[in-house]
């Protein structure tokens, strides 16, 4: 099983999607990894750092965006405070407070070098929240404000970091200050949609979904015809990303309405949240539905009662007994 990183950020929701009978987190991810990253402890917030440019180590190598850097070890005491550097600065999208952001970066300890964990041995790069309680504090504040296709560069010290109790896991001390690389590839937020290019919705017997990429939720139009018997997963929008595998995570957009009638009984847009989702914890009609498709798309999934809920809907959901479902998915990124 490839080896993934603990820093996946999962905010609320997805309810109506979760397997029945599955007595898991919906938002949690099956498929943790061993390694070590700045995911955040149970503890209270301390106050906002104050942000320096310095001290910190020099990249000796992979000095480009996205390459893998090494990083010397640290010269002398690390800062107090929080040291934040832009080395590579970007022209992209600002980042946040709360985006979702993707990024490959490399984290290791001030005092002897030691790496911890690094997403680009892994050859996938991470998305995470910068949200308060799903990562470490020294990632909201350091990131935030930074612009897409940037590396930023910095040192964490343990009042931002993991505190006075460390990481165990990772080797982490609660005197360590630690030094990161982030080259931050892309951010979303709930204005967010995906941006693939127009495929042709010919079939008169299918829904038709909206094609408008402007964060608002797309229109769906259900015709007044008998629903499919069998799963339908169509593009509305084909972007060019990874393909979404059976065992993956994807961070989402979505906007679920019933055949019959067209309400809408679930949204991602409704609750102005991304989600995020194991495809291996929702409904069969979903996983399937998913898997294969490329990230970056808009895809139309129609799910017959046998892979969806059948004649156990989720209480208070709106969905009645056998049901068929009609949702329109926004794949923004693969965890």
């Amino acid at each position: 099983m490839r080896r993934r990183s603990l820093l996946i950020a999962v905010p609320a929701g997805l309810v109506t999607l979760a397997a029945c009978g599955d007595d898991d987190d919906s938002g949690s991810s099956s498929n943790a990894s061993d390694s070590a990253s700045p995911e955040a402890s149970a503890t209270s917030a301390p106050p906002p750092p104050k942000i320096v440019d310095g001290p910190l180590p020099a990249i000796t190598a992979g000095t480009k965006f996205d390459e893998k850097p090494t990083v010397a070890k640290g010269s002398g005491e690390p800062s107090k405070d929080l040291a934040v550097k832009t080395v590579i600065a970007g022209g992209g999208k600002a980042v946040a407070e709360n985006d979702f952001v993707s990024a490959n970066y490399l984290g290791q300890v001030w005092q002897s070098a030691k790496v911890f964990d690094n997403s680009y041995d892994r050859k996938t790069p991470l998305v995470i929240q910068l949200a308060q309680g799903s990562i470490i504090d020294g990632w909201r504040y350091a990131l935030t404000g930074k612009k897409t296709g940037s590396r930023v560069q910095f040192s964490v010290p343990p009042t931002w970091g993991y505190g006075e109790q460390g990481n165990e896991q990772a080797g982490i001390k609660g005197s360590d200050t630690l030094v990161f690389v982030v080259d931050v590839q892309d951010t979303f937020n709930a204005k967010s949609s995906a941006k693939g290019k127009e495929v042709p919705q010919d079939d008169a017997a299918l829904p038709k979904v909206g094609t408008n990429t402007d964060g608002k939720a797309p229109s769906i139009e259900v015709p007044k015809a008998d629903a499919p018997k069998k799963l339908v997963a169509e593009y509305v929008l084909e972007g060019d990303g990874a393909e979404v595998g059976a065992q993956d995570s994807v961070l989402v957009q979505y906007k679920g309405v019933l055949w019959d009638g067209g309400k809408e009984f679930d949204s991602t847009y409704g609750r102005k949240q991304l989600t995020s989702f194991s495809l291996q914890q929702v409904v069969k009609g979903w996983a399937q539905g998913l898997t294969g498709k490329k990230v970056g798309s808009r895809v139309l999934i129609v799910i017959p009662p046998d892979l969806g809920y059948g004649d156990s809907p989720p209480e208070g959901s709106g969905i009645k007994k056998d049901s068929t479902l009609v949702f329109s998915v926004d794949i923004l990124a693969k965890m």
